[in-house]
């Protein structure tokens, strides 16, 4: 079981469009939309355009005389409920040299209340088999779980404790704590990640000084040293009032019931001060900027930025279709124009929307073989909005982004959590919880006229923030000499005393000291599934679910990246890859219209020991969509230029992998484990050497032998039953097999004693710890499976002791943790976290200290029952979506198990003792036989890591 991230920043536009563009990157539904002809015919397909349509989202709503807006939803459809709260403060509500404060409060509000202890509300949740998460953006702050049904009660006593009763539990130790953490987290997903600056410096330059969304979110680590306890009780004192909230509860609850507790944990709770929404305030520029910044990366990168107007605005829809048409997809104007001539690795265009202002965006990552500097890739940006507005907007550039729209709230609605999420936010920033329809009908109302016309009023012309990230000492790639100089955050100490703000008892009629209890918990049963299997040899396991009105169809071809030649490895990835392009009667950018407009999306890949193919669609569109996989899975073109393309494009961007410290960290951990005379001590992607090496015949050689149905397994999973599925995909019943042998391979487990090694990546402000050694290969039931329960206390969860010490007590990291990794030929153990570079050594010390330890001891029998209680009663959550569902199948058929499994290791987690545990880890947990792998800064690493007494070796990853 992986440890969930529980904290995190969220940038994203507000209501509808938010999940159109979270959704559309990752996911695809369809629209009502239909073939006139066959897809096999050429350039015959031919779309009619559908108004969207849309369900309301059945809700009862009702106000606290605090002032604190409930939302509950009905769902039984799965025995678990979902609860959100969502306060409406944000980054933008911060002072000037107040910086990060709602993300730094974020983090605070989940360690301790009055009522609950330090690290609790992680511990009560986990151990009733739920998840939670909390998420700061520049408007809102957000906290939700999702939980067992008869666990509803328990976490509103949570989260009313955490409302009305924080500020007592606020100690200075905690604060000190959580400001390291909150440091750690930003040099780990800012400072030590390329590119990784490029939000705040465009936000430096687009708003004038003082603008809410002049400083992210995150804030600035200055201005984290620089304040203190009573500031950050002051804070919440002034904007996490219930009055400033949204409660949202959905799932399995009873209304009458979940009112009653309601009323009872969060009506006693006061009402805080009065909050007026803030004014909107788009940016107005008098004149481009151009804006420079020398950073740790490989491919340039240009940045386009326009500021127009707010969420919610008149023109928000129309900007995003115009963002559609320029640069969404192989459809797009910036793709065809930088992408397809091989002049940028990457391409895109996204109208970005917050509750004050929004920003129209045009961003490209050059492809340095062919691209001299950034003036030309500014240059081409132009050149693709001239011609834009000399072609005009296509009716389906209109139906594109309209399908787009539809299929986010489709996919969203397909969890209780999804549901939940639209409610909340369309109550924090609109005032009703369901605008689905009203939504829709915005969207519906673009016309080609209005997309022409917020393009001349907002882009046409008009100033920007130009963006160039270059290598460092490379300037001259800019797109132009920077003519904008950030402004100094010259901040004045203040001096008035901030005083700790009164707090006012609240009277209860009940003793909230006290945790609520639960019922029972539900028997959960594993989801009903038929099999079949083609005469060809593929076998299929099919569920029949009606909650939402779509079709998923997967299939998984064994042997995968494990089949390439040692001297071609990445042959695989770059086969699928090519699948993805164009086929013997369409283009890529044919196809990729054609599923755009139906809503759907056919993806081939390839990782681990698969080539896996997935197909998404609304079940109504499964026919069009499945001949299409059947064009792209039997005729795919592998034409040269596609060819040069994707190499090109795969060298361009492993190049700039190589900068990331986590794939270096990875690089070197199977080099060490495996070797680079393996396959397994490779990367999946292969090298740059290796990928230079393959040629377009290699690549239909692999085709005609590893594109086969011989080791192929399939899941289908949606609104069809068994009959439907097996007519849709009979033509995979007729693909002609080829023999192949797996491979196999023989691995030296063997560490006789423990080393350090380093990757250099000079000047990084944190390391990358990773410390390993070869562990058992998967299995469901013994070895393997009980060393992962084994594993749950020491690393496994939030509050585990490794991360409990790392980051809760010492302040070294974000996020530690431990697994047991296992696959059908290899198994790992890796306990990683990245740590400020300052306290590497010490952290690797209490990772040692920790490992040690538990060795030696092993659990509690506390420990023991509270991993029984949260992995027993975290079953309710496992099958809730289609894709959980799916997942679930593909088990099965993978590792070769049969539906009881659940049930058995269940009963193997009930009868198991710490004896039994603490046997295994005292096998497995010898750090003497573990290696370290630390990616950082070697010119200061190697002498502060000596202490450690281990033999240090400095090594090159496989590039």
């Amino acid at each position: 079981m992986e440890m969930k991230k529980l904290t995190g920043i969220v940038h994203s536009s507000l209501t509808l469009s938010t999940y159109k563009k979270a959704f559309a990157l990752t996911t695809t539904l369809t629209l009502c939309l239909v073939f006139v002809n066959g897809c096999t015919q050429q350039n015959s397909i031919v779309a009619a355009p559908v108004a969207l349509q849309g369900e309301s989202i059945k809700h009862y709503k009702y106000v606290l005389e605090n002032g604190l807006t409930v939302v509950l939803h009905e769902d039984n459809s799965d025995p678990l409920v979902n609860v959100n709260v969502t306060y409406h403060v944000g980054s933008a509500r911060e002072q000037i040299g107040r910086s990060g404060f709602a993300h730094f409060f974020e983090h605070m509000m989940f360690q301790g209340s009055q009522n609950v202890d330090d690290e609790e509300h992680f511990k009560i949740i986990t151990e009733a088999g739920g998840n939670l998460n909390g998420t700061t953006n520049s408007d809102r702050t957000n906290y939700f779980q999702t939980v067992p049904a008869n666990q509803l009660e328990k976490v509103l006593w949570l989260e009313a404790d955490r409302m009305g009763f924080l500020l007592p539990a606020v100690t200075q130790k905690k604060f000190e704590n959580q400001r390291e953490t909150v440091k750690n987290e930003r040099a780990q997903r800012v400072d030590n990640q390329p590119y990784g600056l490029r939000n705040e410096r465009t936000a430096q330059a687009l708003y004038p000084t003082g603008h809410p969304y002049s400083w992210s979110t995150i804030g600035y680590v200055e201005d984290l040293d620089r304040v203190g306890l009573n500031d950050l009780k002051a804070f919440f004192k002034r904007w996490y009032g219930p009055n400033n909230a949204v409660l949202t509860i959905g799932g399995d609850i009873d209304i009458a019931q979940a009112k009653a507790w309601v009323d009872r944990y969060f009506s006693p709770i006061l009402r805080g001060p009065d909050v007026i929404d803030a004014a909107k305030q788009p940016a107005t520029l008098d004149y481009t900027r151009y804006i420079t910044l020398q950073d740790n990366v490989h491919l340039p990168l240009l940045q386009v930025t326009y500021p127009t107007v707010y969420a919610n605005h008149q023109d928000e829809a129309a900007l995003d279709v115009l963002a559609s048409i320029l640069g969404e997809g192989k459809t797009s104007l910036l793709h065809k124009n930088m992408v397809k001539e091989g002049l940028a690795v990457q391409a895109f265009a996204a109208h970005l929307c917050q509750e004050l202002a929004c920003e129209f965006t045009l961003l490209s990552l050059a492809n340095p073989q062919n691209v001299r500097d950034l003036k030309s890739l500014n240059e081409i940006i132009h050149d693709s909005l001239t011609e834009f507005e000399e072609r005009g907007v296509q009716d389906d550039d209109l139906q594109r982004v309209k399908s787009d729209i539809e299929t986010g709230y489709i996919y969203a609605l397909q969890s209780v959590e999804g549901k939940v999420n639209i409610m909340a936010s369309s109550q924090t920033f609109k005032g009703e919880p369901d605008t689905v329809k009203s939504e829709l009908a915005r969207y519906n109302a673009v016309t080609k006229q209005d997309v022409m016309r917020v393009y001349k009023q907002y882009i046409k012309g008009k100033p920007a923030v130009v963006l160039s990230i270059v290598p460092q000492g490379q300037a001259q790639l800019a797109a132009s000499e920077q003519n904008f100089v950030l402004p100094k955050r010259n901040i004045e100490p203040t001096q008035a005393v901030i005083l700790a703000p009164e707090i006012v008892a609240t009277v209860d009629t009940f003793d909230r000291s006290i945790t609520p209890t639960a019922d029972a918990n539900r028997a959960i049963s594993v989801p009903d599934f038929w099999e079949y299997s083609f005469p060809n040899g593929i076998e299929i396991l099919g569920i029949e679910t009606s909650e939402t009105p779509t079709f998923s169809l997967s299939l998984s071809l064994e042997g995968g990246v494990l089949l390439d030649p040692i001297d071609k490895t990445g042959l695989a990835s770059l086969t699928a890859a090519l699948m993805n392009e164009s086929t013997l009667n369409y283009s890529a950018e044919e196809v990729a219209n054609q599923l755009s407009l139906l809503g759907s999306s056919i993806s081939f890949s390839a990782g681990g020991r698969y080539i896996n193919v997935y197909v998404d669609t609304l079940s109504k569109n499964a026919v069009p969509t499945l001949d299409l996989l059947r064009e792209k899975l039997f005729r795919p073109a592998f034409t040269q230029a596609d060819f040069d393309l994707i190499k090109s494009r795969t060298l361009g961007a492993m190049q700039q992998s190589l900068r990331n410290p986590s794939v270096l960290a990875s690089r070197g951990r199977n080099l060490l484990l495996y070797s680079n005379e393996s396959r397994l001590g490779l990367p999946d992607d292969g090298t740059m050497l290796s990928i230079q090496a393959i040629t377009l015949d290699d690549v239909k050689q692999f085709y005609d032998d590893y594109i086969r149905p011989n080791h192929a397994t399939m899941v289908a999973v949606g609104d069809m039953n068994k009959a439907q599925t097996l007519q849709l995909s009979a033509f995979l019943s007729s693909w002609e097999g080829k023999n192949y042998e797996l491979p196999s391979f023989t691995i030296d487990t063997t560490i006789s004693k423990g080393k350090l090694y380093i990757v250099d990546n000079p000047s990084s402000v944190q390391s990358v710890i990773n410390i390993f050694r070869h562990a058992p290969v998967f299995d469901a039931f013994e070895e393997h499976f009980k060393l992962t329960l084994a594993n749950f206390p020491l690393g496994g969860m939030f509050n585990s002791r490794i991360n409990l010490n790392l980051r809760e007590d010492k302040g070294f990291t974000y996020g530690a943790r431990s697994a047991f990794v296992g696959g059908k030929q290899t198994g790992q153990f890796i306990a990683s976290a990245d740590v400020s570079s300052q306290f590497t050594r010490q952290s690797i010390e209490e990772f040692i200290t920790e490992i040690d330890t538990f060795n030696a001891s092993g659990m509690t029998a506390q420990e023991l029952g509270f991993l029984k209680n949260a992995y027993s009663q975290s079953d309710a959550l496992k099958y809730e979506t289609p894709r959980q569902k799916a997942g679930f199948l593909v088990r099965l058929l993978s590792l070769g198990l049969n539906k009881e499994y659940p049930a058995q290791q269940q009963a193997i987690i009930q009868n198991i003792n710490a004896e039994q545990l603490n046997a295994l880890a005292n096998k497995w947990l010898d750090t003497d036989k573990m290696h370290i792998l630390v990616v950082g800064d070697a010119a200061t690493l190697v002498e502060s890591l000596r202490p450690l007494g281990r033999d240090i070796e400095i090594i090159d990853v496989p590039e």
